[in-house]
């Protein structure tokens, strides 16, 4: 089974909840897009950053569980920094790009940047992963 046929078999219930489908999985990236829904806004139908702290989060680790070692028994968040840099409208699909800045027997740690379909960056994450 490939690590995007691994995910699409178990998925997480919050990014199914926001519609985060992963579309490209592998051990130095993985990519998930998301609609950004009404109800996934702010008064003015930009994102909510926490919808965007959320799909990087889930993103980021998605990518630690398939790297993990075969002695681990899962992963959690230990930080997560979000750079807002522009909104992105109602809409429009946002596409989550993880890749690995560190990855340790009990670490990892990845970048996700979160752009629209334009290329245009909407937030730059880098979070911390605890290899359990």
């Amino acid at each position: 089974m490939t690590p995007l046929e691994m995910i699409k078999s178990r998925p997480l219930p919050f990014a199914a909840l926001m519609g985060v489908e992963f579309i490209e999985a592998g051990p130095e990236r993985v990519v998930a897009t998301m609609l950004v829904r009404p109800d996934l806004c702010t008064l003015g139908d930009a994102i909510h950053g926490g919808a965007v702290m959320a799909l990087a989060d889930s993103v980021g680790a998605t990518a630690t569980f398939i790297n993990l070692p075969p002695d681990a028994k899962g992963t959690t968040t230990l930080e997560s920094k979000t750079n807002f840099v522009a909104a992105a409208k109602a809409g429009t699909t946002v596409r989550a790009v993880a890749t690995p800045v560190h990855r340790g027997r009990r670490t990892q740690v990845w970048q996700t940047r979160i752009e629209t379909d334009e290329g245009r960056l909407v937030a730059l994450v880098t979070q911390t992963q605890m290899v359990l």
